[in-house]
């Protein structure tokens, strides 16, 4: 594990050298003096840096050559041109394996962590979804992360920043791709009717404070069809399956990171109206026939609207409208409909 980043590391001081190096060979005399080690350290650390997955070179004459850089989610690299003022700026937490990014967050939240702290997983064992579903995660397929939020708001305004979460992951995958992308209510983002992205809110609060908000999100980014289990085969896809391509999954995070940080900044500001055309822009719910299945019950109309508290409006075969808050929802035969 990486703890939260601090002043540049030694590695990364040399790392920023050889990417600096633009694809030449960066001598060792140069490291040496520029970080005042020895040829011994440097060896060292350029080891400990293929062990992260950067390619490198290296020759007794030349020097050291980047020849591409690890693909992994490293702070370093995440941090790299991060347009952000404090989403992953200083705190990035990052996990090779982890039972669920949420469940560290909520950890690091415990103690404390500031707001705007990010933990990373290449993989977890117990990724979490809604309703105590877990997320398929593979390693080194998709992006495993989870904000720590402290916001200044009441606790029944929280189920919001679901709502604007998707919003800003939809855009990011709009932004890497041509497809088609839609927000499935209230946390699930959808290609063909096929999951690519889930939202799982989790809050920690009194009656009339909250402690801390985590976010985290799965999105599935280089994950092949073979790969899904097989239950889960018809129902989730991932861009690799959509397009035929792979992508940097280290660029698509840095994007989602900047424009939540912008939904965010708008939302605290603004308050969640501006986020409503958004949404209803980027989801193909409205006037659609649905069922969902709530605690204890299903509900099954035509879907009205969704309203300023993020509640979606449900009209059904009698015109009686109703409120609601969360649920599964699953799409019905859509003839027939009023």
């Amino acid at each position: 594990m990486n703890g939260m980043c601090r002043p540049m590391s030694t590695k990364n001081q040399l790392l920023t050298h050889l990417k600096e190096g633009k694809g030449n060979w960066v001598s060792g005399e140069f490291l040496g003096r520029s970080l005042m080690i020895s040829r011994a350290a440097i060896w060292k650390h350029i080891c400990t840096l293929k062990e992260e997955g950067y390619i490198i070179d290296s020759s007794r004459k030349k020097g050291y050559l980047l020849r591409q850089a690890t693909e992994s989610l490293l702070p370093q690299e995440i941090q790299e041109g991060l347009k952000t003022n404090f989403i992953g700026r200083n705190n990035v937490v990052y996990f090779k394996e982890t039972d669920s990014t949420n469940t560290r967050a909520e950890h690091l939240a415990n103690e404390g962590a500031p707001e705007g702290t990010v933990v990373i997983a290449e993989t977890q064992t117990q990724g979490r979804g809604r309703r105590g579903r877990s997320w398929f995660s593979p390693p080194g397929a998709g992006i495993y992360a989870s904000l720590i939020l402290r916001p200044r708001l009441a606790p029944n305004e929280a189920p919001k920043l679901t709502l604007m979460t998707s919003v800003a992951a939809v855009e990011t995958l709009r932004a890497f791709t041509t497809l088609a992308v839609t927000i499935k209510w209230p946390n699930d983002v959808l290609i063909h009717e096929k999951k690519v992205a889930g939202i799982l809110t989790e809050i920690n609060a009194e009656m009339d404070k909250i402690h801390y908000v985590i976010i985290g999100i799965g999105m599935n980014i280089n994950t092949p069809l073979k790969a899904f289990p097989g239950e889960i085969r018809k129902i989730a896809t991932s861009l690799l399956i959509e397009t035929g391509n792979r992508f940097s999954r280290v660029s698509i995070l840095r994007d989602y990171l900047e424009r939540f940080e912008k939904c965010y900044d708008e939302f605290a500001n603004e308050g969640f109206n501006p986020f409503m055309s958004r949404w209803r822009a980027l989801t193909d719910i409205i006037g659609k026939r649905i069922s969902v299945d709530v605690i204890h019950s299903t509900y099954t109309g035509i879907v009205r609207d969704i309203d300023e508290d993020g509640f979606l409006i449900l009209q059904d075969r009698d015109g009686n409208l109703k409120k609601i808050i969360s649920g599964d929802i699953a799409l019905l035969n859509q003839r027939n409909m009023s």
